[in-house]
């Protein structure tokens, strides 16, 4: 039983604006980030054979397609805000949910906003002269601290708030904003691919294995050292599910968009890394630092590398603003459960956004990205993220069995095996994690175990209120 907030207006004042098509776009903008255009390089480090390196980024897609699905029965069963939050308050009880929305609050969507709203300016400071990220606009000591802002960190904090006044004006205008960047994206990935292929100066040989220490380089490990970078760019598609809430006819597209923007976010990373590989050999990618420009330069010119740099820019500013939309509704139905500040479940009375949480969740990334922490923080968020993402996927088992009279308008395709299959990868994956980042997921830990005196203040304070 929900243990509504004080002051909250209640969950159905939510307004359902979100059709299929800005469905399939939230989960486009919110997988899609800079990463695309950064960590092929990184793959073929790991892979040094083209074709092994492109069949693991359809491998990673589909594993991530099968949570995808899983997910997509959850948010059928629970159209509502919150999303995954819900899912494990359902399966595993309210604890486990404040837990999981605390990290995400203190660290782990807090700090991915930070780092989008940084990439935007730091992408965006390359492509247009005079806004170069690295100029100092002020320095000066607060305390005794030393304390200096950079025109970077100046734009980001700009574009945070800018991205939270359209979040809090109107959730279809700020669907509207992502499907800009979600559409241009996907028709400049095709119009690369597509001119590239056709026009640009490229070879097919760049797809052969180069035997200069290709086959001896390749191992089981190197595949699990590529299969890191490639789970974080598929990561994303989850955020449809936090706005569940304001999707119209939920518990039929939300399923369709999660299946067709995933498959989206698959088919444009294929031929984004086929078309880089077209461009140049494996060995002139895994050397680069900005593949993608590399690639682009070398299949046209060098001068459109400002072009690409504007592109990852708008990229990123769109992220960030599915990122924006997403994590406040989280935070707001914890505390419409009554398990975070009362006042987060606040709703605007005009335009029906949660305006209390969408504030908060911008000053405390402003603060992040002024203070240049958000990068610790991060890392401490990996490990906590991954094995949220195994309790998602373990919450399908978990409510069959104990709901199995609740509706489903969709069934998981798969099941049980499909699932099974990401709970074994996907725990491969955390142990791998907590092996080789032991510290960081300790801290992700400690993270999480500062929350629960804070959920024990909430929950007896609800209880006392609603009693």
């Amino acid at each position: 039983m929900r243990a509504v907030a004080p002051g909250a207006t209640g969950e159905d004042h939510l307004v359902r604006r979100l059709t299929l098509f800005d469905s399939i776009m939230i989960v486009v903008s919110g997988t899609v980030g800079p990463s695309i255009f950064i960590i092929p390089s990184d793959v073929l480090r790991a892979i040094p054979d083209p074709l092994l390196a492109l069949v693991m980024w359809i491998v990673v897609g589909g594993v991530t397609l099968i949570a995808g699905l899983a997910c997509a029965e959850l948010g059928a069963m629970f159209p509502e805000a919150g999303g995954q939050y819900v899912f494990l308050r359902e399966a595993y009880g309210g604890f486990t949910a404040f837990l999981y929305g605390w990290v995400l609050f203190t660290a782990g969507n807090s700090t991915a906003l930070a780092s989008m709203v940084i990439a935007f300016a730091l992408f965006l400071g390359q492509a247009v002269p005079g806004l170069d990220a690295d100029h100092v606009l002020f320095a000066s000591h607060v305390l005794g601290l030393p304390i200096s802002v950079d025109r970077g960190s100046a734009i980001a904090v700009g574009a945070i708030i800018f991205l939270t006044a359209i979040n809090i004006r109107s959730v279809k205008v700020a669907a509207w904003l992502q499907n800009v960047t979600a559409l241009a994206y996907l028709l400049m990935v095709l119009g690369i691919v597509a001119a590239g292929f056709a026009l640009g100066h490229g070879d097919w040989s760049h797809f052969e294995r180069h035997p200069a220490g290709a086959a001896a380089s390749l191992t089981v490990a190197g595949f699990g050292v590529a299969a890191i970078p490639l789970f974080f760019s598929y990561d994303g598609w989850e955020f449809l599910s936090w706005v569940g809430g304001e999707i119209k006819n939920a518990r039929r597209n939300l399923p369709l968009a999660l299946l067709f923007g995933i498959l989206l976010v698959i088919i444009t990373y294929l031929l984004a890394n086929a078309v880089f590989l077209y461009a140049l050999p494996a060995p002139e990618l895994e050397r680069s630092s900005a593949p993608a420009a590399a690639a682009v330069g070398a299949l046209f010119s060098s001068h459109v590398g400002r072009w690409v740099a504007l592109f990852i820019a708008l990229i990123s500013f769109g992220g960030a603003s599915v990122v924006v939309l997403g994590g406040a509704r989280i935070y707001y139905s914890m505390a419409l459960d009554g398990a975070f500040f009362a006042a987060m479940a606040h709703l605007h009375p005009r335009w029906k956004t949660p305006v209390t949480s969408l504030v908060v969740q911008c000053v405390w990334v402003c603060v992040l990205v002024l203070s240049a922490r958000y990068d610790q923080l991060y890392t401490c968020f990996i490990f906590m993220m991954t094995l949220t993402y195994v309790l998602t996927v373990g919450a399908v088992f978990v409510l069959r069995r104990t709901q199995p009279d609740r509706p489903r308008p969709y069934h998981c395709f798969g099941y049980p095996g499909l699932p099974i299959i990401y709970l074994v990868v996907a725990s491969g994956f955390v142990v791998s994690t907590l092996l080789t980042k032991p510290r960081e997921s300790l801290e992700g830990l400690a993270l999480a175990a500062i929350g629960v005196p804070l959920y024990v203040y909430w929950r007896r304070r609800a209880w006392k209120l609603t009693a």
